[in-house]
């Protein structure tokens, strides 16, 4: 069975959350490890990124993050197909990459 590229979805999670208080900064941790338990990949420092098989299930992952939301800070949430993502080109110093940032495009879904 092959998978329509259309149709697979990867959710990129972007955010900017104060750490000026020592309650701040662990709110700041426990959403970075409540991402890492979900399933998403670290990009950067604060973007965030996971693979889902369907936008069903993306629509599924969302409701997830929203649960976990901070109180406070800004986070995004951008949505796009498998070949969009595929399309991202990755820069260091002015220098294209030969190979991806983490190993992207790996997670097995079962259900």
């Amino acid at each position: 069975m092959l998978i329509n590229p259309y149709r697979v979805m990867w959710l990129l999670v972007a955010f900017d959350l104060p750490t000026n208080t020592k309650q701040e900064r662990r709110e700041y941790t426990e959403f970075r490890k409540a991402l890492l338990k979900l399933g998403y990949t670290r990009m950067q420092f604060s973007i965030y990124t996971r693979w889902s098989g369907s936008l069903e299930k993306c629509q599924s992952h969302q409701k997830k993050l929203e649960a976990i939301l901070p109180p406070s800070g800004k986070v995004s949430v951008i949505t796009f197909t498998d070949k969009q993502f595929g399309m991202m080109k990755h820069y260091y110093c002015s220098e294209k990459l030969e190979k991806p940032i983490s190993n992207q495009g790996q997670q097995i879904e079962m259900f």
